[in-house]
């Protein structure tokens, strides 16, 4: 008999997992929001679990965004507009916090996409170890030769930063 292995999918590509992943406070976090949706519950739902379990979400695993944190959001398209908050600030989950609402949601689904999330977070964690170490082995091999390969390392170092957004003036040229 086969043994099957869970793929990153409980009909969810990997690549809308790790769009719904923010930076916030030097953490890597996920939305209460696109949590529900992802576990297809209600975001209603999913806070009153968290609030019947609050032992099991210290502020490592779990805490609520501030005002200027949301509109942060909401300026950079994040979240579309501020009914999406439901009348209060959403909660943001570290990976630590995603794992253990699996625990709190007990249904095949959580399971499942919690799997889902996991491997995203690891994916993101290796694409970051995997930066920093090209730019170490750069730095090393900078160091080994001499000022004559430095165009060399500025351009590739220019090339492993990411683009600056171009901005396009918007108006009409007048012809002379």
């Amino acid at each position: 008999m086969k043994s099957q292995i869970v793929t990153s999918k409980p009909g969810i590509p990997a690549e809308q997992i790790e769009r719904r992943i923010f930076l916030i406070r030097g953490q890597k976090v996920m939305l209460d929001g696109d949590l529900a949706a992802l576990y297809d519950v209600k975001p209603i739902a999913l806070r009153q679990q968290v609030k019947r379990n609050k032992e099991r979400f210290p502020e490592d695993f779990m805490f609520q965004l501030t005002a200027g944190e949301a509109e942060s959001l909401l300026s950079q398209s994040v979240i579309p507009s501020r009914r999406n908050f439901g009348g209060f600030m959403p909660y943001a989950f570290t990976e630590q916090g995603v794992a253990m609402l699996s625990s709190v949601l007990r249904s095949e689904r959580a399971v499942q996409v919690n799997i889902a999330i996991m491997r995203a977070f690891v994916k993101l964690r290796e694409m970051l170890a995997s930066h920093r170490d090209l730019a170490r082995r750069l730095d090393e091999l900078e160091k080994k030769y001499d000022s004559q390969f430095r165009v060399v390392f500025d351009a590739i170092r220019e090339l492993m930063s990411p683009p600056a957004p171009s901005r396009r003036k918007i108006g009409f040229r007048a012809s002379r």
